[in-house]
């Protein structure tokens, strides 16, 4: 997890075979510190209906980068409602009923995920059963939809709204090839045998890298102070707004 500042708030290991939109919510709940992000920001692997449900619920907006937009699909809550230009896409409903009617074990999910009594990678695989959501999962999965549609309409609308993840994704990036830099040893692996041992090593580079990165940014913020000093103030004026453009959010990747 990156934050929009360039510094880690923790890791998680997670196998490399299953999609990690499974382990975000763990990765959220058991930060190293920081406040709670505004918006969380993945790449494509990284989202489902139901993680939108669950990240919704328990009051994380969730903004992925989804590269098949166009197989996406939008969905509606009024049968009879005319949308406009939409109506053409907006063929798929969502029941509110089933929401309604999962209502207080959808609350006491999210309770449970936000003090930590239950790991949200294991509440999604029983959220399901032989590939089918239960009735609890096809509730958070109608539920999901309802946020899911509503990024994709500001995604392919508002340029601001990509542009902001696609900034933070390029931070997250970023952060990745410093770390490849540093961790050298082992040709960059994890050698450990347990995930404990492991999630020790990305603990120690995660405080490696944001000694750098904090290093850096003081090192630029005096570089830049002392350019105004000598007489270059619109570039220490250029250099705010830039940094006023950045949405604070959090990024997971791998």
């Amino acid at each position: 997890m990156v934050n929009d500042q360039v510094m880690g708030l923790g890791g998680v290991v997670v196998p490399g075979t299953l999609r990690d939109s499974l382990f975000i919510l763990d990765a959220i709940h058991a930060r190293d510190g920081g406040p709670k992000p505004e918006t969380v920001i993945t790449d494509t692997a990284s989202y489902s209906d139901i993680v939108f449900g669950l990240f919704a619920i328990c009051g994380y907006p969730f903004s992925p980068r989804i590269a098949d937009i166009s197989d996406a699909r939008l969905w509606r809550t009024n049968t009879a409602a005319d949308y406009g230009p939409l109506q053409p896409v907006s063929n798929h409903t969502i029941r509110l009923d089933r929401i309604r009617a999962h209502w207080s074990d959808m609350l006491r999910v999210a309770g449970s995920l936000t003090l930590g009594e239950v790991r949200g990678h294991d509440l999604i695989r029983m959220l399901s059963r032989d590939g089918k959501p239960t009735g609890l999962g096809d509730a958070f999965a109608h539920y999901g939809r309802i946020f899911k549609t509503l990024h994709l309409l500001q995604f392919v609308s508002d340029e601001g709204y990509r542009r902001m993840i696609g900034t933070q994704l390029n931070v997250t990036e970023a952060r990745h090839r410093l770390a490849r830099k540093i961790f050298f040893g082992q040709r960059g692996e994890l050698r450990q045998h347990y995930r404990e041992g492991m999630e020790d090593q990305l603990g120690a580079l995660g405080l490696a890298l944001n000694a750098v990165v904090l290093f850096n940014s003081l090192y630029i913020d005096t570089a830049v102070k002392q350019l105004a000093a000598d007489g270059f103030p619109d570039f220490l004026a250029r250099a705010e707004r830039s940094l006023l453009l950045h949405h604070r959010g959090l990024s997971c990747g791998s």
